[in-house]
């Protein structure tokens, strides 16, 4: 896979994945380039959402090396790994807001965890953050006072709270209308292009693969491998492999 003149921000080396004696997926190796859209793609239980834990650290493969912006968090230490926390940001599929917290107070969390600011610069900091996801008002009420869509946006406004390099979202569009998925992938892609962060992105929804998604890698649970990688349009109108093919035109086997 070619960047276009920029440097890869995320590299995968040789990794193999699973969990409880199972692997999942085997000899990954990908990189994902400093400012550009990527999307990982595949089948129900291929491994997408497992891969994603790996990136983000919360697990450890089973063989190989992952590099986060210069960092291996593969048996890193507390600190290196800390550091690159603080440069990335997470929305996972629910939102994963606090429901006894204020959606100012869910957003705020990150910024009172990592840095050292007073309570001032960080309510005006939770209010620039809400100000970019449309959410401005809504600092004192608490997630079960929001809609579905309102929840995702709101758990953005977390992720992008130490404006970090590089942003990943699982399934963002689940639970979505097609309305508020579209408004979804419209501040996503808004979001990158503004402040150009990274983002990495495991779906399985075509519309917003289309929409959002600059180049894509396409998981096979059978072979336990990346069976297809490029634009995503590209490989909708020119893969020849019957699993891709079926992906992205919603066909059978």
């Amino acid at each position: 896979m070619q960047g276009v003149n920029r440097r890869p921000i995320i590299q995968v080396a040789n990794v193999t994945i699973g969990h409880e004696g199972e692997t999942l997926l085997e000899n990954l190796c990908f990189e994902v380039y400093e400012g550009e859209i990527f999307a990982v793609l595949g089948g129900s239980g291929c491994g997408k959402s497992t891969l994603l834990k790996h990136l983000i650290g919360l697990m450890l493969p089973q063989t190989g090396h992952i590099t986060i912006d210069g960092i291996q968090i593969t048996g890193c230490n507390e600190e290196a790994l800390r550091q690159v926390q603080q440069r990335i940001g997470v929305l996972f599929q629910s939102g994963a807001l606090f429901g006894s917290m204020t959606i100012a107070d869910n957003v705020a969390l990150p910024i009172r965890q990592y840095t050292v600011l007073p309570e001032e610069a960080i309510t005006t900091l939770v209010r620039m953050k809400l100000h970019q996801v449309n959410l401005n008002g809504y600092e004192t009420y608490l997630p079960s006072e929001l809609s579905g869509g309102m929840k995702k946006r709101a758990g953005l406004a977390r992720a992008i709270a130490l404006s970090p390099k590089i942003l990943f979202f699982d399934e963002p569009s689940a639970g979505l209308d097609p309305i508020l998925a579209a408004e979804l992938d419209h501040l996503i892609v808004h979001i990158n292009a503004t402040l150009g962060t990274t983002m990495v992105i495991v779906t399985h929804d075509l519309q917003s693969i289309f929409t959002v998604a600059q180049r894509v890698i396409v998981l096979d649970r059978v072979t336990k491998s990346i069976i297809a990688h490029g634009n995503p349009l590209q490989l909708r109108d020119e893969s020849t492999d019957p699993f891709v093919r079926g992906f992205f035109h919603r066909q059978p086997l």
